[in-house]
C-alpha cells in the first residue's frame, strides 16, 4: 500500500517517475509559472487543442456565507467540520450579556451543521432553537424570582414556582421580539439570516453577509434595543391598567424593568453589543474605514468588560443598600461570578472581532487562480497508472476525466488515488475514482476572498474545476489547498 501524502503535498505532486503501464514515452511538458493558464490540451486529439465546451461558464456567485463559534461565546476558531468566523458576518445575541454580533465563515467544503437546540419555529422563514442551556437560565430566573414573589405575594405558596417560570418564558419571549428585529432589518436589507438560537445568555441572531454601508450596520444593530424600549413601554402601560400588589401587576412590572436592562446593556457602546456596532457604524461613517471603527469599538469593548467585572458587583451590593449579605456572603458570590461570566464574554467578542476584521483584510489574498493546481484530462477508461504518469510528466497536480469530445465530465479525487496499492493501478480505471462534474463544481479563475469561499461552501466537494470567464480551463482547486491558506490567514491575524 502507498502511504499517503504528507500534508501539503499532492498524491500527484510526489519527486521521481511514477510507475505506468505500457505506453509511449513524452517528452515532459515545462513547469507552469505560478499563475499561468493551464496549457494541456483537453483531448489527445490536435485538432481539439482549443475546444471550449458549451458547457462552461462562470458559476454564479451566491451572496451567503455561514457563521461559526461556540453558542453563548464570541470567540472564533477553526476546526474541521465546524465553522469559522470572520467579520463577513454579523451575530446578533442579547440578553444578561447583550447583543453579540459574531463574524463568521465556515471552512470552504463543509456542509452546514444542524441547528443547536429544539427546533421552536420559521418566523419570516428563520429557524429559531432554544439551546439546552436555556433550560438551566430558566430554573435559575424561576428560583430567583420566586423568591421574590414570596416576599411580595407570600400568599400565593408553591404557586409562586409556576408563576416565576411563566416569567421566564415571557421574558425570553421579548428576547426573541428583539432577535426577530434584528432579523427583519436583515432581511430587508437582502442579508440572509442562518437562524435565531435562545440560550444561556439570551438569544443569538446569526446574520451571514456584513451589511456594505455604515448607515445600514447603525440601523441592523439598533432596532433590537429599540424594540425592546417598545417592549419596556407596552409593558408599563399594562403595569397602569391593572390593580398593584397582584399577579398580573408583578408580572408586568418584572417585564418593564427586565426589558429596560435588556435595552440598556445593549446599548453601550463596546463590541460586541450592539452599541459596539453602532459606534462602529458611526467612526467607518466618519473615517470611512470600517477597520477604523473595528478597532475603536473593540478597545472600549475590552474596557467595558473591565468595568464590568468590577462595577457589577459594587452596583447591586450599593442598590441593596448594604444590607443582606456582605461580600463573603453568597449573594456577594453570585453577583461576582455573574460580573466575571459577562465580563469574559465582552471581552472576548471584542477581540474576536478585532482579530476577525485584520483576517477579513487578509481574505484577498485567497485567490482562486494562485491556489489552482494544474491538471491533465484523461479519458474515463485510462488506468490510473498511465494516468498519474502523464500527470507526472507535465508536471500536474490534478486529473481531469473529459469525454470523447474532449469536454469535462468528472475530477479524479486524490484521496482515491492516494487508497489504491501502486501493483493495482494499471488494473484500476480512472473513471472509478472520479467523481461527476456538477455545475456548482466549476469555479471562476477569478474568484477571490470571501466570494471564493461562498462559492466553495454552496457546493461542498473535495475538487473542484477552475475555468476562465471564456470557458477555458485553467485547473483544479483542491478544497484541501484553500482551507491551508485560510488557517495560515488565521493564524497570521493571531496578536
Amino acid at each position: 500500500m502507498k502511504s499517503p501524502a504528507r500534508d501539503g503535498e499532492s498524491a500527484f505532486g510526489r519527486p521521481g517517475p511514477v510507475p505506468v503501464s505500457a505506453g509511449p514515452r513524452r517528452t515532459p511538458a515545462p513547469a507552469r509559472p505560478a499563475g499561468a493558464p493551464l496549457s494541456i490540451p483537453m483531448t489527445e486529439n490536435p485538432k481539439a487543442r482549443h475546444r471550449q465546451p458549451a458547457s462552461y461558464h462562470r458559476p454564479q456567485t451566491p451572496s451567503h456565507c455561514v457563521t461559526g463559534g461556540p453558542p453563548g461565546t464570541c470567540e472564533g476558531r477553526i476546526r474541521r467540520g465546524d465553522t469559522v468566523e470572520n467579520s463577513g458576518q454579523s451575530r446578533s445575541g442579547d440578553g444578561g450579556a447583550g447583543d453579540r454580533h459574531e463574524p463568521g465563515k465556515r471552512p470552504p467544503g463543509r456542509p452546514r451543521e444542524s441547528g443547536g437546540g429544539i427546533l421552536m419555529g420559521r418566523p419570516f422563514g428563520v429557524p429559531v432553537y432554544v439551546a439546552p442551556s436555556w433550560f438551566l437560565v430558566a430554573a435559575l430566573i424561576t428560583w430567583v424570582f420566586g423568591a421574590q414573589l414570596d416576599r411580595v405575594l407570600p400568599e400565593l405558596g408553591r404557586a409562586r414556582y409556576l408563576v416565576s417560570l411563566f416569567f421566564a418564558v415571557a421574558f425570553y419571549a421579548s428576547v426573541l421580539v428583539h432577535e426577530l428585529a434584528h432579523t427583519v432589518a436583515a432581511l430587508r436589507f437582502k442579508l440572509p439570516v442562518r437562524r435565531i438560537q435562545l440560550q444561556f445568555f439570551g438569544g443569538v441572531s446569526e446574520i451571514e453577509k456584513e451589511t456594505e454601508a455604515p448607515g445600514r450596520e447603525f440601523v441592523l444593530a439598533f432596532v433590537g434595543p429599540l424594540l425592546s424600549l417598545v417592549l419596556a413601554g407596552v409593558f408599563y402601560l399594562g403595569v397602569l391598567a391593572v390593580e398593584p400588589g397582584t399577579v398580573p401587576g408583578v408580572l408586568l412590572a418584572g417585564l418593564m424593568v427586565s426589558n429596560l436592562l435588556v435595552a440598556a446593556f445593549n446599548l453601550l457602546p463596546g463590541l460586541p453589543l450592539d452599541g459596539g456596532r453602532m459606534l462602529r457604524a458611526v467612526v467607518w461613517k466618519i473615517s470611512g474605514n470600517p477597520m477604523t471603527g473595528t478597532v475603536v469599538a473593540a478597545w472600549i469593548g475590552r474596557a467595558l468588560a473591565v468595568a464590568v467585572l468590577v462595577g457589577l458587583p459594587l452596583l447591586t451590593r450599593g442598590l441593596g443598600g448594604g444590607s443582606g449579605a456582605d461580600l463573603g456572603g453568597f449573594d456577594s458570590l453570585t453577583d461576582a461570578l455573574l460580573a466575571a461570566i459577562l465580563a469574559a464574554i465582552i471581552w472576548t467578542g471584542a477581540g474576536n472581532s478585532l482579530r476577525m476584521a485584520r483576517l477579513r483584510e487578509r481574505l484577498p489574498g485567497l485567490r482562486a487562480r494562485t491556489l489552482t493546481r494544474r491538471a491533465v484530462p484523461v479519458e474515463a477508461a485510462t488506468p490510473l497508472s498511465e494516468a498519474l504518469r502523464r500527470a507526472a510528466e507535465a508536471g500536474a497536480r490534478a486529473l481531469v476525466v473529459v469525454d470523447g469530445q474532449g469536454a469535462p465530465t468528472g475530477l479524479v479525487r486524490e484521496a482515491a488515488v492516494v487508497g489504491v496499492p501502486e501493483h493495482r493501478r494499471p488494473w484500476v480505471a480512472v473513471s472509478t475514482l472520479a467523481q461527476d462534474l456538477k455545475d456548482g463544481m466549476r469555479v471562476s479563475a477569478d474568484l477571490a476572498g470571501e466570494e471564493l469561499l461562498d462559492v466553495l461552501r454552496a457546493t461542498p466537494a473535495t475538487e473542484y474545476l477552475v475555468v476562465e470567464d471564456g470557458g477555458a480551463v485553467y485547473g483544479v482547486l483542491s478544497a484541501a489547498d484553500v482551507e491551508r491558506a485560510f488557517v495560515a490567514a488565521m493564524a497570521r491575524t493571531a496578536p
